[in-house]
């Protein structure tokens, strides 16, 4: 997603404006965004919500399938039109991102590689004497938030992994080109989860994790409608791999990755 990334400084940035920008064809080519659980109910009336596994440091991060196949985002139109109600966060936030500076401090960067920055359309990051506008402001306020729900969102699944709430999906779909795998991924067990004890179970609750624990579950029927968008020729024109291949390419996407961790 980034290709420049930089930290924001007046110096560098002084004369720089941000201009908003509808056109997605940016991210044209993701078949998968980074979620936090504040997001699932929203997203699982449009997507499906699954988990990939991040072996090198033994956790798993929710994300929302924007495809069937990888390098295919079948919600951005040839015009750069979202093709749906709710645009994940990950998206929205883009060109800026948190990337941390030290143990428990962050700054704002940005992609200086976006055509959303320029030096001539849009809102400017500075005023004329080189101080932070209220864009900025905003958008390291809106950034906090994310972060928040980023550390929260781990605990939930940390605590999915710790009681083995997490098991590998498997599935079959009819695709554009034709029955296709689906896995790679991982979803809530929800048998086991009904076999817990009722204090478990009042655990849970009280953690607040049960709306996104049955949001995700309910999230899986949006496969099939992946599948009918394919289809009927939704999705972009491209060459692309198969889907078993998705979690591999997910994770050799180093930039990615390593903005989402850190919920820019």
């Amino acid at each position: 997603m980034f290709e420049s990334m930089v930290p924001v400084n007046r110096e560098r940035h002084g004369h720089k404006k941000v201009r908003a920008d509808n056109n997605f064809s940016f991210a044209s080519h993701f078949h998968l965004a980074y979620l936090t659980m504040h997001e699932f109910a929203r997203a699982a009336s449009i997507y499906p919500v699954v988990f990939l596994e991040e072996s090198q440091n033994d956790t798993f991060r929710p994300v929302a399938l924007l495809g069937l196949e990888a390098g295919e985002n079948l919600f951005v139109s040839a015009q750069g039109e979202w093709l749906a109600s709710y645009i994940p966060a990950i998206i929205r936030r883009y060109p800026f991102a948190l990337t941390k500076a030290g143990d428990d401090r962050y700054v704002v960067c940005l992609d200086e590689a976006s055509s959303m920055i320029n030096d001539d359309e849009g809102l400017p990051l500075f005023d004329e004497q080189g101080e932070p506008t209220q864009v900025i402001e905003n958008v390291r306020k809106y950034l906090g938030e994310l972060q928040q729900m980023d550390q929260m969102t781990q605990a939930f699944t940390q605590f999915l992994q710790a009681n083995n709430l997490l098991t590998p999906l498997n599935m079959r779909v009819n695709g554009s080109s034709g029955v296709r795998n689906i896995s790679g991924c991982y979803v809530i067990n929800e048998e086991r989860m009904n076999k817990f004890s009722n204090e478990k179970f009042l655990e849970v609750r009280e953690k607040g994790f049960l709306p996104a624990i049955y949001a995700q579950l309910i999230s899986l029927s949006q496969i099939e409608r992946l599948a009918s968008m394919q289809k009927e020729g939704a999705a972009l024109n491209v060459e692309r791999e198969p889907l078993g291949q998705v979690v591999a390419a997910a994770k050799s996407a180093k930039s990615t990755k390593n903005s989402s961790k850190n919920l820019q």
